[in-house]
């Protein structure tokens, strides 16, 4: 299976299948211990599912708790029951209909153990999570339609006003600083950005989506969850910002998916800039279908390319082949049909602002030739392509054991000629004075 494919899965995927399931059944530890401060807290780890790891994230608190699946929309989901006897913790829920059970041990910092669902188990691991140690003055907040949306603000040193650059992080439940909740470990890439974009004096302000880290309440059911929502959230920080009197002017920066989240979101906020990091140059049925060759045989393939054709048209599909369950389950259906109206060359084509393209030879995601589709879209544009950078903005080969092991280690550097090529593209534009 090519890697590319396995983040579209990534974005899409999903555990529960809730229709005709009956409830399992486990066996529940008897009586309780009163060590409860060995495990109150916020724990975050996944379920490891072939192929598949599902995030999740719990919250003890004396004897009882709460359990969040970013990628599924489930914020604070209260859990049936938690039981404690010396290190053997049970705890369970009950959703759609079904007893889930997670029966494991506590080590120290870690709970490991057995998850249940419908009599199929899998494995699952838990680490105790630091609490964020971050500054209050570096957060801002905004008001949007169903509550409080939280950003963090990167400042230059000295006096402003500063120009400002929203940076928007890519597809699936990835953070501020550019690191996907179902990834082992963190690269930080967009972190890094923000604060080398400061210390060249450029603000900027990176935030966790809706249903993400400080912004999870946000997240809502998935059948009601709109690609347009994540450009409002985009628009709605430029807007925030320009009425802000320490900045300037106020452009945007996405990645990956967020590419194509900014260059909406800057068509609608007015902003001052753009810059694509790895960003699809087609929308993204063509990407799927492109990804879904390598992994299908012919009839579900034919079967995907029809079934996209419906959705492109606004149109439900019912009834499909149950291999293709995960990937067009009728809940995220709606997500699709409004993500499948936005054609990034077309969108880009329309901006009227400097727009900077960027995109790595050893990108084993996005390829080349789609930053390509974009310039060509707009022929104004500024490309710039990076020898030897990846999805994640650091240096690797090609090699594909080597490529994702930069996806979980923070200590590597930005690419060469990344930030370089920012500010250079900022000054040109008459963003930095």
């Amino acid at each position: 299976m090519r890697k590319t494919s396995v983040y579209v899965c990534l974005l899409l995927a999903t555990l529960w299948i809730l229709a005709g399931c009956g409830k399992s059944k486990a066996e529940e530890p008897e009586g309780q211990s009163d060590s409860w401060q060995s495990i109150a807290g916020l724990w975050e780890g996944s379920i490891d599912i072939p192929n598949q790891p599902l995030l999740i994230i719990v919250k003890f608190e004396e004897s009882k708790g709460t359990i969040s699946i970013p990628i599924q929309g489930l914020t604070d989901y209260p859990l049936s029951s938690v039981n404690l006897t010396d290190t053997d913790l049970f705890f369970d829920m009950s959703i759609g209909g079904q007893k889930i059970t997670f029966d494991g041990n506590v080590e120290k910092e870690k709970i490991a153990g057995t998850f249940k669902q419908n009599g199929k188990t899998f494995p699952f691991e838990l680490s105790k999570k630091q609490e964020e140690s971050i500054d209050e003055g570096d957060m801002v907040q905004m008001e949007v339609a169903n509550g409080t949306m939280l950003g963090q603000l990167e400042l230059p040193a000295g006096e402003g006003p500063f120009p400002l650059m929203i940076i928007n992080a890519g597809s699936g439940p990835t953070d501020r600083d550019g690191n996907s909740l179902l990834m082992p470990g963190k690269n930080n890439s967009l972190k890094m950005i923000a604060e080398q974009l400061a210390a060249g004096g450029v603000a900027s302000i990176r935030y966790d989506k809706r249903g993400i880290g400080n912004n999870a309440g946000l997240g809502g059911k998935e059948e009601d969850t709109a690609f347009k929502d994540f450009v409002d959230d985009a628009a709605s920080w430029v807007q925030f910002a320009k009425k802000d009197n320490r900045f300037s002017k106020v452009g945007i920066i996405g990645h990956s998916e967020g590419s194509l989240v900014g260059m909406a979101a800057a068509q609608q906020a007015g902003a001052d800039a753009y810059v694509s990091i790895a960003g699809a140059g087609r929308p993204i049925d063509q990407v799927m279908l492109e990804q879904l060759e390598a992994q299908l045989p012919a009839n579900l393939l034919k079967e995907s390319k029809d079934i996209l054709e419906q959705l492109k048209q606004g149109k439900q599909v019912d009834t499909f082949s149950a291999e293709l369950q995960n990937l067009f389950r009728q809940s995220v259906q709606p997500y699709m049909i409004s993500w499948l109206q936005y054609d990034p060359a077309r969108l880009l084509g329309e901006l009227n602002i400097p727009v900077l393209i960027i995109n790595g030879t050893t990108d084993i995601q996005v390829p080349v030739k789609d930053a390509e589709l974009l310039h060509e879209a707009k022929k104004e544009s500024k490309l710039l392509i990076i020898d030897g950078m990846n999805h994640v903005l650091k240096e690797s080969s090609n090699d594909q054991a080597e490529n994702m092991a930069t996806y979980t280690n923070p200590d590597l550097p930005l690419a060469k000629g990344l930030i370089d090529g920012i500010a250079g593209f900022l000054k040109e534009a008459g963003i930095i004075q």
